[in-house]
């Protein structure tokens, strides 16, 4: 299954540039690599979600690759999956951190993959040629579904199947698309059927704690899952994927230079680490890019 913004107008930049891809060609992002050609890296955009720890993977790999010579451009904070994958396909980005559960249902709506390995293997052939997914991180950032600890007590809740027995009395809460893209899902999985789904965005955790919704879908890395005592239910039919973070790629648009030192980032993130940063960012209120440049700087990748 995650919305930190770097300025208004970095927002609304991005927003506008978007939404005008809808036609032919007037998309501002297009040209930045479609000239590349293949084993070529002129200049790499970085882009990334709308939510706090994609902007933080996305500095990460910027500066890193800024480290190496690389020119560099960023674009943080563009939108969900629905809006970005139609940049990264097109050329108008060339990197974008990812999470390789979630992309594969995307891409590919009747996979049922679920471990890493199987994964892969249908991103290989779900791709189109002109990207393709590079060495994944160690850190995994699961979506979950997220209780209190006092309603799972109250209900006696430990696993998201637990829930079919009170799920049409619970308003469920996630991203806006979050309705779109699980509904079936865990009506096939689990039989669970919400009184509504509201959304509730990177506010989720607070929602949940407040009561403003009763379960909800929280990412497995987020701090506030400790901080307001919540309770992930376990996933025992794996309606979610293996969620491993790693860079998707446009391939005309990057050269061994790029790629080498995205997989460098890759060898040395795990999840114990990725929880430690999304701290700094959610609790500490610490600016991502200054996050990354000390992980960065940590482990001798810059």
């Amino acid at each position: 299954m995650k919305r930190l913004l770097s300025t208004v107008a970095v927002v609304v930049t991005a927003a506008l540039a978007l939404t005008a891809c809808g036609g032919g060609g007037s998309d501002p992002l297009s040209s930045a690599t479609a000239s590349a050609t293949p084993g070529e890296a002129k200049k790499v955009v970085v882009g990334s979600f709308n939510f706090p720890e994609s902007v933080l993977l996305a500095s990460i790999y910027a500066q890193a690759l800024q480290a190496k010579g690389v020119t560099v451009e960023e674009k943080p904070n563009i939108g969900s999956r629905e809006i970005v994958y139609g940049q990264i396909k097109t050329g108008g980005l060339t990197v974008l951190p990812e999470y390789i559960g979630s992309l594969l249902a995307f891409v590919d709506k009747n996979s049922t993959a679920k471990t890493k390995d199987d994964i892969l293997a249908g991103l290989k052939t779900a791709l189109p040629a002109e990207l393709e997914v590079l060495q994944p991180a160690a850190a995994e950032d699961n979506n979950s579904l997220t209780v209190t600890k006092e309603t799972a007590t109250k209900h006696n809740l430990t696993t998201i199947e637990d829930l079919a027995k009170v799920s049409k009395d619970f308003v469920v809460g996630g991203p806006p698309e979050f309705k779109e893209r699980q509904e079936k899902n865990f009506a096939d999985a689990y039989g669970l059927e919400f009184k509504e789904w509201k959304p509730t965005g990177d506010a989720t955790a607070d929602a949940i704690k407040s009561g403003a919704v009763q379960v909800g879908n929280v990412f497995t890395t987020d701090p506030k899952i400790l901080l307001n005592d919540l309770v992930s239910l376990q996933d025992t039919k794996n309606a979610f994927g293996a969620d491993n973070i790693a860079p998707l790629v446009y391939k005309p648009g990057v050269n061994d230079t790029v790629t080498s030192t995205l997989d460098a980032i890759s060898a040395k993130l795990d999840t114990a680490t990725l929880v430690t940063l999304m701290k700094r960012i959610s609790v500490d209120k610490d600016d991502p890019p200054v996050v990354a440049k000390d992980w960065l700087s940590q482990n001798g990748l810059v």
